[in-house]
């Protein structure tokens, strides 16, 4: 049995991976985004899921996200499900809450969702608006940027397996109606991630789809990129990932 978070849990892709988790014998930690939101997955917490409230985009109760996840015990395992995408809060949600909570969370075991958009982002910093107050990038970017997060993690923390997942374009309330893959396999390469114990899952450094590797954008593995990242996130949050 392992303990795992998974971001953005009340619906969708989050809600799917937090219930088959739970389903397989897991301890689950659900997140929302507001205790209202909560109701939407009172199901799994009636089945034994703990819970943690908090809204991404505000730095501060991110960092009360994870100040309530270290009350419950240790975990085992962090999938970064949560994302908007389009809006100002697309940096704060999509980039640096995963960030933060990379930082103040101990796990052995770290998924960030990524997407195929991600080949498509701008490795450009410059510009970004971290803060939120200003949309500065695009849906893309974000996921450009939060792969090479993975892939910087994968290179500096050797003790921690972080992986990226696609889980691919599924009708949820992001996807929309028309999307052409199935939601009952959105969840499942993620899970295995974290859970299993077969030799390509305890591999790091990955970006997966559908349980095979696939090729990324080039500035994900590019180092020099992944260090001005990780410069641009400390210097914008005031915490290193590089100090620990």
């Amino acid at each position: 049995m392992t303990r795992i978070l998974v971001t953005g849990s009340t619906t969708g892709v989050g809600r799917a991976t937090a219930a088959a988790l739970l389903e397989d014998g897991h301890d689950v930690v659900v997140h929302a985004r507001s205790q209202d939101r909560l109701a939407a997955v009172e199901y799994l917490i009636d089945a034994g899921a703990a819970s943690v409230v908090g809204d991404l985009a505000d730095p501060g109760q991110v960092r009360g996200i994870a100040e309530q996840a270290q009350q419950i015990g240790p975990l085992d395992a962090v999938i970064h499900n949560a994302g908007v995408i389009a809006g100002a809060d697309l940096l704060s949600v999509n980039v640096v809450a995963p960030y933060v909570l990379t930082t103040l969370l101990t796990a052995p075991r770290l998924i960030y969702l990524s997407s195929s958009m991600h080949r498509g982002g701008r490795p450009e910093l410059a510009s970004a608006d971290w803060s939120g107050a200003s949309e500065t990038v695009s849906y893309s970017d974000t996921k450009l940027l939060v792969t090479a997060l993975m892939a910087a993690v994968a290179r500096l923390r050797p003790d921690v397996l972080a992986n990226a997942v696609d889980p691919g374009w599924v009708p949820t309330r992001m996807g929309g109606p028309d999307a052409a893959e199935e939601l009952e396999l959105a969840h499942v390469t993620q899970a295995w991630l974290a859970t299993s114990q077969d030799a390509e899952a305890l591999s790091s450094g990955g970006y997966w789809h559908h349980g095979r590797v696939e090729k990324t954008h080039a500035n994900v593995h590019d180092e020099a990129f992944q260090d001005e990242l990780l410069a641009a996130l400390a210097e914008h949050t005031g915490t290193d990932l590089r100090d620990g």
